[in-house]
């Protein structure tokens, strides 16, 4: 496996021919990555080559306190990424992703405006800026990206489709642990007590799903009982967002039939921000 810390180095690593499979990361590596990193081996086959990124973008955190405390495990990193048979770790400094006066910027308008994009305020506007560089830097055919960031999911793909990229995006459901908490680098930072009743978020998710699956229609009836549900819990947990929206417009629903929609949430257990979502599926017959 190579490590490679600068442009010169991956590129000098990347193959001729054959499929090149990126799965982007910000490190803090779970078993939810290795799945990533296992599909991506799988689709690259014997002759591709598999590239994992890991790189905490600072042009995505709307806060500085998030970016300095986000969780760095990279020895463990190094021991997934080889067992998961990865072929390339790229792990930049960020002055090898940004020169001193880049200003160049990317976009999104539409589906942005709601959910995460609400309250974090140029996140995606980051995010679109990386993962472009990345798609660039890598030369990337193929890429993997997990569905627990389904906003994020929706815009990379929007991304690929308005601006004509010559790349594959591969969905790849959400791994949760036992508990059904979903799988993410900011569990580390929970405090045992938080840890414990985080996995009831993913619990309201299912009573939310189970409402719409006996009748229920009202949007705000199904997020209503999921707050209700949430705010019992102990300390408290603040709900940052809890939101049923429409799974491609990401435009909030009011009338559940008919519809493919997705109840998604953002909630902070102390100063950590989980997020979460479940495809709720109501189809009239």
């Amino acid at each position: 496996m190579i490590i490679a810390n600068s442009i010169s180095k991956l590129h000098a690593s990347l193959p001729q021919s054959g499929r090149i499979v990126l799965v982007p990361t910000m490190g803090a590596l779970h078993r939810g990555h290795a799945s990533l990193v296992k599909k991506a081996r799988e689709i690259a086959g014997s002759e591709g080559t598999v590239i994992v990124s890991i790189f905490v973008n600072p042009t995505q955190f709307d806060r500085t306190e998030d970016l300095d405390c986000y969780p760095s495990t990279w020895q463990s990193d190094l021991q997934i990424c080889d067992k998961s048979e990865a072929d390339i770790i790229f792990a930049p400094a960020a002055d090898v992703m940004y020169v001193p006066n880049h200003s160049i910027s990317i976009s999104e308008t539409s589906l942005s405006s709601g959910l995460c994009g609400k309250t974090r305020p140029g996140h995606f506007d980051g995010v679109c800026l990386v993962v472009n560089k990345l798609f660039n830097i890598t030369r990337a055919t193929h890429a993997l990206f997990g569905e627990k960031d389904f906003q994020q999911f929706a815009i990379i793909q929007r991304m690929v489709r308005d601006l004509n990229m010559p790349i594959e995006i591969i969905p790849c459901e959400t791994i949760r642990e036992a508990s059904g908490l979903a799988m993410s680098s900011r569990n580390l930072l929970l405090t045992e007590p938080h840890r414990e009743h985080a996995p009831q978020v993913y619990s309201a998710l299912q009573q939310a799903r189970q409402l719409v699956l006996d009748g229920e229609t009202s949007a705000a009836k199904v997020i209503e009982a999921t707050r209700q549900r949430l705010e019992s819990l102990p300390n408290q947990p603040q709900i940052d967002y809890l939101e049923l929206v429409d799974a491609h417009s990401l435009q909030p629903i009011t009338d559940l039939a008919g519809t493919n929609a997705v109840l998604a949430i953002a909630i902070f257990f102390g100063e950590v921000r989980l997020i979460d979502h479940i495809h709720l599926n109501y189809y009239t017959i």
